[in-house]
């Protein structure tokens, strides 16, 4: 009998080597075709001109928007169902009165979070009545509470299919990525010219960009549920129905309140926009205000926005599990019809023009001094204007030539290497596709032009984020003091501080990339706090036990098990820069942002969707790069 003898297997590569090998070949590639190629845009023979089919689309759309069936029977519903849901809501809040609609905010947070916000919420109404905004406040108020209440319904459905299904999760993320990434400003004119000028189009452009945080937040809460828990629910019998009502739901709460918080913000920031297509309310005193140049008529209508950013966020988030009972409830609402009757006979519908308080002429005087004193001429320090041209000097200009010096294949080797680096092969190719999709579209220098402004301003981004969530988790106190700066910044449009930064940094792509920071800083900080806190206990005082330093339990405990929360932290930090991208091209910035102003400005539907699409390739491109996806050692 004979015994076959098996060759011995041959030794497969370290696990480094095979992970990093991409990485490897494109540093040696990259330099040989520097060499060889030299300095190479994308080619125009592989570029295609969309100026033609999308003006026939525009075309089409004006000519049969009267007429077709797709729009009389589909998108006229949508649009009245829009229409009346606000109308509804204002007329609610006009019948109440300033009296009514005060009394019923502060027992409202009474009721479910207690009487500290019921102060606050009192007083928030008060100021926007003082600053002579209550009528637009009230329009505002309206248009919000419905489209924040479509944004959460529509993001929590995406977010539980994608909570429960990989593969829809998978499916998603690309759809969640362009409702968030593709600027406001680029689907504006295809939404006006498919609902026209007014309401209906404010709120659909709302929420769009503000489902998709409540989708992403309600999977990463629901796929994050502890297994033990859902191992024993299913041990006792439950169903899949009922492990998702009773365990999986109730375990992903605060991912859920987070999700509502981040609707809310992400809805008011688009006040100002949205009253660009005719909104109305306070976003749109905003606008007059910044178009002539008035800081503080724009603040003052900022500040009432900040507060019911405030109201609403507070009341989501620090709700009670008990709510009173039915009886107080009605309790309530009796007391409420009691002061709204009593405000109407004795003061009127609106706030008292006599109780207007002026802050406009101030706040201009205190700009006018900081352009005057920090602008430049600073002792030691330099002033504003010295930090932005550094900025662009030392790291905008060098990132920006570099990406441009590089050959076009030899960038698309690159974003394939990282790719594979994070990921997988079908990473590797969404990536490179996305990146290759802006050649095709003729934007390839505008789009690197843009990408290094957003390299820039997400990496410092990320590194004060994540160095405030690291305070802000370990100190309670510093995160109560940090939650009302962080809604000031989330929540004030970005249209009311561009000037000051102009007037501080002056005009270029430096102050686009400060306006950046400032609107993503707050989702990062809020994310990274809550992953962190999030950390099993247990795990953390294990680590305390076997003498870990608390720099040890940051780097090898607490950040390896908020790992989940911190990609979400820099997939939003992405996001939400790319979207302020706009706002770039509006002071300076050029590249991409400002071919979406203008294409909106001159209704122009190619050029702006064209720069759009590739700043969602852009966006798209950077998510794969940035975001591991699960494969084989």
């Amino acid at each position: 009998m004979t015994t076959a003898v098996t060759a011995p297997a041959r030794p497969r590569p370290p696990v480094a080597v095979r992970r990093y090998w991409p990485l490897a070949a494109a540093l040696v590639l990259l330099p040989l075709g520097l060499l060889l190629a030299g300095r190479g845009s994308w080619p125009a023979a592989l570029s295609v001109d969309l100026s033609g089919p999308l003006g026939s689309a525009s075309e089409w759309i004006v000519d049969n928007r009267d007429s077709h069936p797709l729009f009389l029977y589909f998108f006229g519903h949508i649009s009245n169902a829009v229409v009346l849901s606000v109308r509804g809501v204002y007329l609610v809040l006009l019948a109440a009165g300033w009296a009514g609609v005060t009394a019923a905010a502060g027992l409202v947070a009474w009721r479910l979070a207690g009487p500290r916000l019921a102060v606050t919420a009192v007083a928030a109404f008060a100021v926007c009545g003082l600053l002579g905004m209550w009528v637009p406040t009230m329009q505002t108020l309206a248009l919000m509470v419905v489209a924040v209440a479509a944004s959460v319904a529509l993001g929590a459905v995406l977010g539980l299919a994608a909570g429960v299904s990989d593969r829809t999760h998978r499916a998603l993320r690309p759809v969640l990525d362009t409702m968030q990434v593709l600027p406001a400003f680029a689907y504006l004119l295809p939404v006006v010219l498919i609902f026209g000028i007014g309401v209906p189009a404010a709120v659909l452009a709302t929420v769009v960009y503000a489902a998709p945080p409540m989708a992403r937040l309600t999977a990463l809460g629901l796929r994050a549920a502890d297994p033990g828990v859902l191992e024993a629910s299913a041990s006792l019998g439950a169903t899949g129905r009922q492990r998702l009502l009773t365990a999986r739901i109730p375990l992903a709460r605060k991912e859920l309140l987070l999700g509502v918080n981040q609707s809310i913000m992400m809805a008011l920031s688009m006040a100002v926009i949205a009253s660009v297509i005719g909104a109305g309310g306070l976003g749109d005193r905003v606008y007059q205000a910044l178009a002539s140049v008035d800081v503080g008529a724009a603040l003052a209508a900022g500040i009432p926005i900040v507060l019911l950013a405030v109201v609403l966020d507070r009341t989501a988030t620090e709700a009670r599990s008990r709510h009173g009972s039915r009886r107080a409830w009605i309790a309530c609402g009796a007391a409420v019809v009691a002061v709204a009757v009593t405000g109407r006979l004795v003061g009127g519908l609106t706030w008292p023009e006599a109780w207007h308080v002026g802050i406009a002429e101030p706040v201009n005087r205190a700009v006018d001094w900081m352009t005057a004193h920090l602008y430049s001429g600073v002792p030691v320090i330099g002033g504003t204007a010295d930090w932005a041209a550094h900025f662009t000097g030392w790291v905008l200009d060098p990132v920006r030539d570099g990406l441009q010096a590089l050959p076009w294949w030899a960038l698309l080797l690159v974003v394939a290497a990282l790719a594979l680096l994070v990921g997988t092969w079908r990473t590797a190719l969404t990536a490179v596709a996305a990146m290759a999709a802006i050649g095709v579209l003729g934007v390839w220098d505008a789009s690197l032009n843009t990408l290094s402004q957003v390299l820039a301003a997400v990496a410092v981004t990320l590194v004060l984020g994540f160095g405030i969530a690291v305070g802000a988790a370990r100190s309670p106190r510093l995160e109560r003091l940090l939650r009302p700066v962080l809604d000031v910044f989330q929540t004030m449009p970005q249209f009311v501080y561009l000037i000051p930064v102009v007037a501080l940094f002056g005009v270029g792509r430096a102050p686009a990339v400060a306006a950046a920071v400032v609107y993503a800083l707050p989702a990062v900080v809020r994310i990274t706090t809550q992953g962190l806190k999030g950390v099993d206990p247990v795990a953390l005082e294990s680590a305390r036990s076997l003498g870990a330093t608390g720099w040890q339990q940051l780097r090898q405990v607490q950040f390896p098990l908020a790992r989940p929360a911190l990609l979400l932290a820099v997939n939003q930090a992405v996001v939400l820069v790319l979207a302020v991208v706009i706002i770039g091209g509006l002071v300076g910035g050029g590249a991409l942002g400002y071919d979406v102003v203008y294409g909106l400005a001159q209704g122009d539907l190619a050029t702006g969707l064209v720069a759009g699409a590739a700043i969602v390739c852009l966006g798209l491109m950077l998510d794969r790069v940035t975001q591991p996806t699960g494969k084989k050692a």
